[in-house]
């Protein structure tokens, strides 16, 4: 099996790729697709999450005026991990992103320990407070306060992650001492990276997790790497030791490098939500791509 593949600058930074795919019961199942992106030399596999999309939307999508149907047929993430982990043994598995503005911080802090015990230590939780207000609201969540809640639902995962007896005791969160098991393999928990925009999510990132994920286009992502550096060291956090994760990266040479040159820890290439037939050569693409600048 090939080692992932890296694309290395001596003079900068080794970053890897990832991919992500909208899973359907239309497309390339899960575990399916996990194995060939493993197979193939990619570092990680990321996958998404709506519990559902009202019909009458109050707030609009960020990426553009028409919503993909795949956001309201979407698999749901930890359930599609678990698959993906049974049949692959070295790509890191990761939720891109976590709506936990919409989730209990208990159950999700089991669902998050119990993926990375059945992976062995390869989840990575990527989170963001959503955009959807129709969405939220049918889990009882503000749209107001969601980033306040996110923040106390992380903190209070955490104390459940590291703690015998956690407890927790917030404006949103609240809880009385608990035993919960199983414990993540990864200490102190896995790595948490919080998606959205410049400058505010970064700012929330370097607050309380161990990494950024922008998406291209929505902000200067390149641009500011150099100030993503400064605002890290300015806060005692270690540049080097925090992933920044850009998302929506088209399968382009030039950009890749860029995105390498400028100290992106990671670019996730996207498939499409097909079956194999159409899946698989795209996957071959962006891997022989990706020989030309490795």
């Amino acid at each position: 099996m090939p080692e992932f593949l890296t694309l290395r600058n001596p003079r900068v930074n080794t970053m890897h790729v990832g991919i992500t795919i909208f899973p359907t019961d239309y497309s390339i199942a899960p575990a399916d697709v996990a194995r060939e992106v493993e197979v193939r030399g990619f570092e990680s596999l990321w996958l998404p999450e709506h519990t559902h999309i009202p019909v009458e939307l109050t707030s609009p999508w960020p990426g553009g005026p028409e919503l993909p149907k795949t956001y309201y047929d979407v698999y749901e993430p930890f359930i599609s991990l678990g698959a993906a982990a049974a049949v692959t043994s070295r790509i890191k598995l990761a939720t891109g992103i976590c709506i936990v503005v919409q989730r209990d911080p208990i159950q999700t802090a089991k669902d998050v320990a119990t993926l990375d015990r059945i992976s062995n230590g390869r989840f990575l939780f990527g989170i963001g407070g959503g955009w959807n207000a129709a969405e939220m609201r049918d889990h009882g969540t503000d749209f107001a306060t969601r980033f306040a809640l996110m923040r106390e639902r992380v903190l209070a995962m955490k104390e459940i992650w590291t703690q015998s007896k956690p407890e927790f005791h917030g404006r949103f969160v609240d809880f009385p001492p608990m035993r919960s098991w199983p414990k993540p393999v990864q200490q102190p928990h896995p790595p948490i990276h919080v998606g959205g925009a410049w400058p505010h999510a970064l700012r929330r990132a370097i607050e309380y997790a161990d990494g950024w994920i922008p998406i291209l286009g929505r902000g200067q992502t390149l641009e500011v790497m150099p100030e993503v550096r400064r605002e890290l060291r300015a806060a005692g956090r270690d540049p080097d030791s925090f992933e920044v994760t850009l998302f929506g990266v088209p399968p382009d040479v030039d950009l890749l490098s860029k995105a390498r040159d400028a100290g992106v820890s990671r670019c996730v290439l996207g498939l499409p939500s097909t079956k194999d037939d159409k899946v698989l050569p795209i996957l071959d693409r962006h891997a022989a791509l990706l020989q030309q600048i490795a």
